[in-house]
């Protein structure tokens, strides 16, 4: 295996990912040069090294190091699967992945970047590859799917092992399918994007109704009010 990824070693040992509770970022300390941050996640951050263009690395809290075992494995059941990244290796508190170009359906709405329904059929597609190997497709949304060149990959396939459907890919499809046409290739506003995210993180799963939610979401982009 080629582990011209270890050239990273030495500036990654630079850095510290701290973890914090009620599943909030975590922080980055530390500076190497060439070493550039380009995610961060409740349990882990991403970088990405100069010297090693083909490669991210997902560094992780102390806290969080049991996950990076139960994604490593998660990794080599995928792999083979266009759908994901392929991971490489790991270190002490590291998975070594591809870096992966494109850009995160979120960042799409921002920019006003057309979202092709190709990208909604790989990742049904993806999803039905992650459940004929044992796995269970979860925790996928805006911000961990990519458009690259007109496809969709998934990234972050942490909660794979967990149980039942958290609908949150449901719900896109849903809102893809009713709503994406309403917006075209408008750019929209963060403050909008960020308002949505938190109305649906709060709700009641027992008592949603995705039309509803729809319906309110409307009114913040339109300017509808009761």
């Amino acid at each position: 295996m080629n582990s011209d990824w270890k050239q990273a070693e030495e500036a990654l040992r630079e850095i510290e990912v701290i973890g914090h509770e009620n599943n909030k970022p975590v922080s980055v300390v530390g500076f190497a040069e060439d070493l550039r941050c380009i995610g961060i996640g409740t349990d882990a951050a991403v970088f990405y090294h100069s010297d090693t263009p083909n490669y991210a690395y997902k560094v992780y809290s102390m806290q969080a190091l049991a996950k990076k075992e139960v994604e490593e494995g998660i990794y080599k059941r995928l792999k083979g699967s266009p759908y994901f990244p392929e991971c490489f290796g790991a270190g002490p508190n590291y998975l070594v992945l591809s870096f992966e170009q494109g850009i995160t359906l979120y960042n799409c709405l921002l920019q006003g970047v057309h979202v092709p329904e190709q990208v909604v059929q790989d990742v049904e597609e993806a999803r039905e590859f992650v459940r004929s190997q044992g796995l269970n497709p979860r925790d996928i949304h805006l911000k961990n799917i990519l458009l690259q060149e007109g496809r969709g990959k998934v990234l972050d396939v942490s909660e794979y092992i967990k149980e039942g459907n958290d609908s949150r890919w449901e719900h896109l499809v849903w809102g893809y399918k009713h709503f994406y046409s309403l917006i075209g290739e408008a750019q929209v506003p963060l403050w909008i994007l960020e308002t949505i995210t938190n109305w649906y993180n709060r709700i009641d799963a027992s008592s949603f109704g995705i039309e509803d939610f729809s319906k309110r979401v409307s009114r913040l982009f339109f300017g509808e009010r009761k």
